[in-house]
């Protein structure tokens, strides 16, 4: 399964696909939505830039960016 959830901390959940990590803003059961376009609206509500789907849940996620180092 490539989608596996690091728990760090309770309150700042990540989750990492495809090599990139993402922060967890809030995870909803998909009975709360009726179609996509209100999945869109929650996760601009929400500030999330990505939306990860499990089997039973959407996760509206910020992702992590890589740091660089500035000389």
């Amino acid at each position: 399964m490539p989608w596996y959830l690091i728990n760090m901390n309770p309150l700042h959940r990540l989750y990492k696909h495809n090599d990139i990590l993402y922060k967890i803003i809030r995870e909803v059961p998909f009975h709360n939505f009726n179609n996509m376009d209100i999945v869109k609206e929650f996760r601009d509500f929400v500030g999330a830039d990505h939306v990860l789907q499990t089997q039973t849940h959407f996760l509206f996620c910020e992702t992590i960016q890589d740091a660089e180092i500035i000389e």
